[in-house]
């Protein structure tokens, strides 16, 4: 009876949880989306993840899921390229509150989901076609360097997509490649945010999501194949660490 009573706790706090996710993001679009093409795009950023900052709060309340920031200090001054696991869509809410100017690689797809995609398309990301692989590098690589030229960072999940925990997937190179090619820094990100917020899943589960973010990994004097190596092997160790 106990388990019985405790699922359909965490299913009833979930649905009150996404239900003022919704409501939220309906009217934080509606009360920003004709004034924000007229902000620099550091100003977008901070208004749009205003909501970003509700959902987190929202989390905890409904949900009881909270987290904890380590090495946040390691943030460089500069733009970079932060390379992180991927487990939920925890992850992208919370990054996009730590790290600004930020330009995040997506799906293209995503731009066309109502009010969020719109929202995210006046952020300026680097959306690829992963259908055509070899233009979705080039065109990583091209806009990569804009970005990073304009002083902003760039977010890349380079499993590529949100992988369940106990799945692995082999990272992509796209992000060495693009810190290569810049030479600036790379940022490694690794979390346990599948813990709570599993991958297609509707229920979340209370508990601490820790977040752990690397010392920089500079570009000068390595090659592309030495900063994938590096990279890959910090973010999972530490990712199995977190979630051992």
């Amino acid at each position: 009876m106990t388990d019985i009573y405790t699922k359909v706790s965490l299913v009833a706090k979930s649905m009150v949880f996404h239900a003022g996710c919704n409501i939220a993001l309906f009217i934080h679009c509606c009360a920003t989306l004709l004034i924000v093409p007229l902000l620099n795009i550091k100003q977008r950023q901070y208004v749009f993840t205003r909501y970003n900052v509700f959902v987190l709060w929202w989390c905890k309340v409904t949900c009881g899921v909270y987290y904890e920031i380590e090495g946040q200090e390691n943030v460089p001054e500069g733009p970079c390229i932060i390379l992180s696991n991927h487990q939920s869509s925890w992850e992208t809410f919370l990054f996009q509150t730590l790290f600004s100017p930020l330009s995040t690689v997506l799906k293209k797809e995503l731009l066309k989901i109502p009010l969020f995609g719109w929202g995210m398309r006046l952020l300026e990301p680097i959306a690829l076609d992963r259908a055509q692989p070899i233009q979705a590098f080039k065109q990583l690589i091209s806009q990569g360097h804009d970005r990073v030229s304009a002083n902003r960072s760039v977010l890349i999940f380079p499993e590529g997509t949100r992988v369940a925990i106990g799945d692995q997937v082999k990272f992509n190179r796209g992000g060495a490649a693009l810190a290569h090619h810049s030479q600036i820094p790379i940022v490694p990100v690794a979390h346990n945010a599948g813990l709570c917020v599993p991958s297609k899943s509707f229920i979340l589960t209370p508990g601490k999501i820790t977040v752990k973010i690397g010392a920089p990994i500079y570009s000068e004097g390595k090659s592309k194949k030495e900063l994938y190596e590096v990279s890959t092997k910090w973010i999972e160790s530490n990712r199995d660490a977190l979630m051992a």
